[in-house]
C-alpha cells in the first residue's frame, strides 16, 4: 500500500499554520503577563479561539483526505482538497483574527472548511460503498 505522501505533505503545511496561530497565543500571554485563560483579553481571547476552530476542524479533516487517499481516490482530487483546505484554514484564521466579527476571511474560510468537509465526507461514502 503507498504511502498517503499527498496528505503528509498537506498534514505538515497545516502543523506550520498551528504553529504560527500558537506563537501568536503565546506571544500575547507573555506580552500580557497571562498565565491561563484569556484574562479578560478580548485579543487574547479571539487568538485563542482561532486556535480552538482550527483543531476542532483540522484533524478529522486530514483523517479523512489521508484516508480517502489510501483508498485509491484520484491523485487529483486529494490535492484539490488538500489545497481547499489549507486555503479555508488560512481565510479563516486570517479573517477571524482581524475582527471577532463578520469579515470575508471568516466567512469564506468556513464556507471552504465545510465545503471540503462535505465534499470528503460523500468521497468517503462513495469509496466505501462503491
Amino acid at each position: 500500500m503507498p504511502a498517503p505522501h499527498i496528505t503528509l505533505l498537506f498534514a505538515a503545511l497545516l502543523v506550520l499554520l498551528k504553529l504560527v496561530l500558537l506563537a501568536r497565543i503565546s506571544r500575547l500571554r507573555h506580552a500580557r503577563r497571562i498565565g491561563l485563560g484569556d484574562g479578560g483579553d478580548p485579543e487574547l481571547a479571539r487568538c485563542i479561539r482561532v486556535h480552538a476552530n482550527f483543531a476542532e476542524h483540522v484533524p478529522m479533516a486530514l483523517l479523512l483526505l489521508a484516508l480517502l487517499e489510501l483508498s485509491g481516490l484520484p491523485a487529483a482530487w486529494v490535492w484539490g482538497l488538500g489545497a481547499a483546505l489549507l486555503v479555508a484554514r488560512v481565510l479563516h484564521a486570517w479573517g477571524f483574527s482581524r475582527s471577532a466579527g463578520p469579515s470575508f476571511g471568516r466567512f469564506w474560510g468556513t464556507a471552504l472548511t465545510w465545503l471540503v468537509l462535505l465534499l470528503m465526507a460523500l468521497a468517503g461514502v462513495w469509496r466505501a460503498l462503491g
